[in-house]
C-alpha cells in the first residue's frame, strides 16, 4: 500500500514538481499531478531535480481537479494553505490520505478550502512573510504524516563507512 499520496494541483515551477518527486521517490509516497501543469513534462529541469529517482516513481495525471476527485472518491484529504485554520502538525494522519497542495503563485482554489474548512493544514510562519516554497512545504508535512504512522518502510539508522582511525 502507498503511504500517502501527495497531490499538485496546477503546479507551475518544474524545479519544484522535479524535488516533490525525489520526495516522494525515496518515502513511498504516489504523486498525482492535476493539470494543466506549467510546464513540460520532459522539461530537463524537472527532471535534473529528480535526478535518477524517475524510476522509482509512482506517478497518475489528471485533466482536472474534477477529474481527480471523481477518480478518488473515497479518499481523505488533507488541504494544504497558507488559509488553513489547523496547524499541520496537529492533524491526525492515516495510511493513504491525500495531502493537496495548490499552484506556487495562488494557492488552491477558494471554494475547495471553503468547502473543507476543518481539513485544511498550515505551516505556521511569521505574518509578514507570504509561503514557504512548495517543494519545502511538501516535505515538512509528508515527514511528519511519516513520523505518526512510525516511518514503516523506511530505513530508520545509518551506518558510517570507511573510518580512519
Amino acid at each position: 500500500m502507498v503511504l500517502f499520496n501527495i497531490v499538485l494541483v496546477e503546479p507551475e515551477i518544474p524545479a519544484n514538481t522535479g524535488n516533490i518527486s525525489r520526495t516522494c521517490a525515496v518515502t513511498g509516497c504516489r504523486l498525482h499531478l492535476v493539470r494543466p501543469l506549467g510546464f513540460d513534462i520532459c522539461d530537463r529541469h524537472l527532471k535534473r531535480a529528480g535526478l535518477d529517482y524517475w524510476q522509482f516513481l509512482d506517478i497518475t495525471y489528471y485533466d482536472s481537479l474534477s477529474d481527480f476527485f471523481e477518480k478518488n472518491r473515497d479518499g481523505r484529504f488533507f488541504f494544504c494553505t497558507t488559509k488553513g485554520k489547523n496547524v499541520y502538525s496537529d492533524a491526525k494522519f492515516s495510511e493513504g490520505d491525500f495531502l493537496v497542495f495548490g499552484k506556487e503563485t495562488k494557492g488552491l482554489p477558494e471554494g475547495l478550502l471553503a468547502e473543507h474548512p476543518n481539513e485544511c493544514i498550515r505551516i505556521p510562519m511569521l505574518p509578514t512573510l507570504r509561503s514557504l516554497n512548495l517543494s519545502n512545504s511538501v516535505a515538512i508535512v509528508v515527514y511528519e504524516a511519516l513520523r505518526q504512522v512510525g516511518f514503516e518502510n523506511m530505513q530508520l539508522y545509518g551506518e558510517l563507512h570507511n573510518i580512519k582511525e
